[in-house]
Parts: C-alpha cells; sequence; structure tokens
C-alpha cells in the first residue's frame, strides 16, 4: 500500500515539513497515559491532557522532513537518560519524541501536529491504561514493538539512521543542547492521578 504524504506545523507555524509515505503499516499509532508524556505537555505550556491520552506516531526519522524552521527545534528530557522532547521554540508546541541515540532510529510525533490524522490509520497499542487489578499496564504492545524493532534494524542494516533531522550524523549529538530538567522543575510538574480508561 503505497503511502502519503503528510505536513505538520507548530502553533505559530514556524517549524513546518511532512511525514514522507505514512501509512498505517509503516508506523505504529500510539495512545499514551504516562505521567512523563502529561508532565511534559505542562511543561510546554499546554493543558494537561488527561483524562485523554497524548496522541503519538511512531515513525522513521529519515522520513521526516523540515522544510522551515528547523533553528526552532529546542529540546529537553526529564533525565539525563530519559526521552528526549523536541519542541518549537518560537511557541513551545511539542512535536516530537526521540531517543538518546540516533542510532535506534524512532520518531514519534505528535498525532495533532499532522495535517489528516485519519492517514495514520487507528491506534494500534494503548501505553499505561488502568488494567482490572488497579495497575497500569499496556494493550498492544507486541504489535508497535514488532513495528518498531523491524523499522529500527531495518535503518541500522542500511544506514538510514544517519539521516535524521534531529541530531548530526558525523557527532551523534542532537542538533539542538538537551535541556534536562532539573528534580525540582520535575517535582513542580507532579500531576494528580487521573484515572484512565479501563482496559
Amino acid at each position: 500500500m503505497a503511502g502519503v504524504d503528510l505536513t505538520f506545523a507548530c502553533d505559530c507555524n514556524t517549524v513546518r515539513g511532512a511525514l514522507i509515505g505514512v501509512s498505517p503499516h509503516n508506523g505504529n499509532r500510539v495512545d499514551c497515559y504516562c505521567h512523563d508524556c502529561r508532565a511534559a505537555e505542562v511543561y510546554a505550556g499546554q493543558p494537561d491532557p488527561a483524562p485523554d491520552p497524548v496522541g503519538i506516531f511512531q515513525y522513521k526519522p529519515d522520513k521526516v522532513r523540515i522544510d522551515a524552521g528547523q533553528d526552532q527545534l529546542a529540546v529537553f528530557s526529564f533525565s539525563d537518560k530519559g526521552v528526549l522532547r523536541w519542541q518549537a521554540r518560537c511557541c513551545g508546541a511539542p512535536l516530537f519524541n526521540t531517543l538518546r541515540s540516533p542510532k535506534i532510529a524512532f520518531v514519534g510525533i505528535r498525532t495533532d501536529r499532522v495535517s489528516d490524522a485519519t492517514a495514520l490509520g487507528p491506534v494500534v497499542s494503548r501505553a499505561f491504561v488502568r488494567k482490572a487489578n488497579g495497575k497500569r499496564g499496556h494493550d498492544g504492545l507486541r504489535h508497535a514493538l514488532f513495528n518498531f524493532a523491524s523499522n529500527a534494524i531495518t535503518a541500522r542494516l542500511t544506514g538510514r539512521w544517519k539521516q535524521t533531522p534531529f541530531f548530526d550524523a558525523a557527532t551523534g549529538e542532537p542538533v539542538s543542547k538537551v535541556h534536562v530538567v532539573s528534580a525540582a522543575e520535575r517535582a513542580a510538574l507532579v500531576l494528580p492521578d487521573v484515572q484512565p480508561p479501563q482496559a
């Protein structure tokens, strides 16, 4: 099935670009209810999404094209080894998540940033939903992990992991300096435990 190109943009349209060749078969549409995704929204100046999830499309970095505003990409993390959370410096809009190393090729883009979220297909995985035993768990994780691993391994073997707008291919460093949110800053983002939907 041929994919489609989907445009994306920040709130003020300074950072904009496209996802190339998207189809429901080459990425994962995930709803995440975790505390860190909620805290990241608040840290970026957005409202707490709870009880709704943060929608993420997990895709290939070499298929992300930034057409304008590359210099406005800012990035933060909640720890020295945590997920990198990319936002637009101009308006604060959260845009992407990546891992710390470009060699594990992965990007998650906020589904509400793309021009047509229906083209991403249905949600295939829900993370940190409340289970019947009261604990949080995941639905559809096997499918998401298989797709993630397949994309990452292919990118590593072909060298496509070097084709990313988020890292310098020569050094492996992020294109923007990472701001590690302090423990005090993170503590201030502690939010009430809102019950996600029960699986």
